[in-house]
């Protein structure tokens, strides 16, 4: 008998674990949306110029390689699209339960109880919980003095105020990451004045974005191989010459040359140039691909506040250098990308919490599973986020980890990660996190306050995908099993 299985958020984890259990002939399964649609990040990040810094024929699925994409990097639109796609051809969509949020998971002895939220509060059990609410869902908001006092309109990029017309407007925008580099330019061509608030310059690298031709799109559809080709030659570059410049290999002084080329080349201005140069090693943070950011803060309406922000005031921000004037606030200040799973209330063997177990940073085994936590499974979990290639590939590799799991589970019961394994795993980790550059001293969304690295993954994805492609019998147990 096929177990029942909880998947919770209907973003590309959640989809691909839905679709994975649909191919197989498992119906016994049920997706939890707390929203009133699929899609997840870009369901939720609409604002102007949102888009994927990953090609669009890699950041898809391999089992479904679509032929439509309009641009070799995708918007949002268009990924959104493409999921709503892969939903209904795969038929999972009647298997989603929008408007119904997940406030705890508690194991029983046997089952996991899952406490719903929305229309109607009920408590439902499953054989087996997989996680898929990603790391970027929750909104980081900064903690300024006065925030509340504002008297114009602010809002976080990841909710953005659509009713709110820009045109004419002097906008403050705090953040200068990947979501502030690709709707600054955007909205820096209807406002009065643009101020972005910059607190440590981003390591930024051109991308070659381009429109896919119709005889392109024609060559990708009917042209045997030829899509597998270009998705493999993308993948193979990003593991060839992007991760060793994060493993401090021999790339990393060609990814330095061509950012800072790409800095003197769109910025003429040299001390404008000085403020955006950072002084940590490149990928340390998320680095930037974005080819219009730096024309857009060279424009006369557009200036870069470096100063430290003490306080928002009624009528803008008040730094250490001056105060500016402002009727909209952006916050551009990314999410709580270390608070894994929260705010949901996870309970696994013998009441021990997913809280109390992660209070000194959330950790996994493979990034998907954990002792004391008999069937739960994450996807997208701790230290499996990319700096350099897709995490739709690293999706699919946890999910067909998953799968062996359930077929293993079906014939024993409810298992769990030995501990050996996991502390196994944590050593391994720690040492190949030492190599990273992620460790050079700059604050990023990869670590915790106390700078442990949380979020990504060490590694190359081959050694990933050949991880997570091992049967998993050696690695868990039946629960009560010594």
């Amino acid at each position: 008998m096929a177990p029942s299985v909880a998947i919770i958020g209907a973003g590309f984890g959640g989809l691909c674990m839905a679709i994975r259990l649909e191919r197989a002939g498992i119906r016994s399964y049920t997706v939890f949306e707390k929203a009133g649609d699929l899609g997840g990040t870009w369901r939720d990040n609409s604002y102007p110029g949102a888009g994927c810094d990953i090609p669009s024929h890699l950041y898809s699925y391999s089992f479904e390689k679509y032929t439509s994409w309009t641009r070799r990097y995708p918007e949002q639109p268009e990924i959104l699209g493409y999921l709503e796609h892969c939903a209904d051809k795969y038929d999972v969509r009647r298997k989603i339960r929008f408007r119904t949020e997940v406030l705890s998971a508690a194991f029983d002895g046997s089952k996991w109880q899952v406490s719903l939220g929305g229309e109607e509060p009920r408590t439902e059990a499953f054989d087996v919980v997989v996680m898929g609410v990603g790391q970027l869902n929750r909104p980081q908001l900064p903690d300024i003095p006065g925030m509340s006092e504002f008297e114009g309109v602010s809002f976080h990029s990841a909710r953005w105020n659509h009713d709110h017309d820009l045109t004419g407007r002097r906008v403050a925008v705090i953040g200068n990451g990947s979501s502030a580099a690709q709707f600054v330019p955007r909205i820096a061509e209807r406002v009065e004045h643009l101020r972005l608030f910059q607190r440590t310059p981003n390591w930024v690298i051109p991308k070659p974005d381009a429109a896919f031709g119709p005889m392109t799109r024609l060559a990708f559809h009917f042209v045997p191989g030829l899509q597998r080709a270009y998705r493999e030659w993308i993948y193979r570059y990003a593991e060839g010459t992007l991760y060793p410049a994060l493993a401090e290999g021999w790339s990393v002084g060609l990814l330095k040359q061509r950012a800072l080329r790409h800095l003197h080349d769109q910025v003429p201005d040299p001390e404008l140039r000085a403020r955006l140069t950072p002084d940590y090693p490149p990928g340390c943070k998320r680095v930037v691909i974005d080819s219009t950011f730096y024309p857009a803060l060279t424009r006369p309406n557009v200036s870069l506040v470096t100063d430290r922000i003490v306080r928002i005031t009624p009528k803008g921000i008040e730094t250490a250098g001056g105060s500016y004037d402002v009727d909209t606030i952006v916050y551009a200040t990314g999410f709580k990308s270390t608070e894994f799973l929260a705010p949901m209330e996870v309970v696994g063997r013998d009441g021990l919490s997913l809280e109390e177990r992660w209070k000194g940073g959330a950790e996994a085994y493979l990034g998907i599973s954990l002792p004391a936590f008999p069937n739960l499974f994450m996807l997208y979990g701790p230290n499996t986020n990319l700096g350099h290639n897709s995490i739709v590939f690293m999706i699919e590799c946890q999910v067909n980890h998953v799968m062996s799991c359930l077929s293993y589970l079906a014939g024993h019961g409810p298992i769990e990660v030995r501990p050996e394994v996991m502390a196994a795993w944590r050593r391994q980790l720690d040492s190949a996190m030492s190599r990273m550059v992620w460790g050079g001293g700059c604050q990023s969304w990869y670590k915790t306050a106390d700078g442990r690295v949380t979020n990504n993954w060490p590694g190359p994805t081959t050694l990933y995908r050949r991880l997570t492609a091992r049967a998993p019998l050696s690695a868990y147990r039946v629960v009560g099993a010594s």
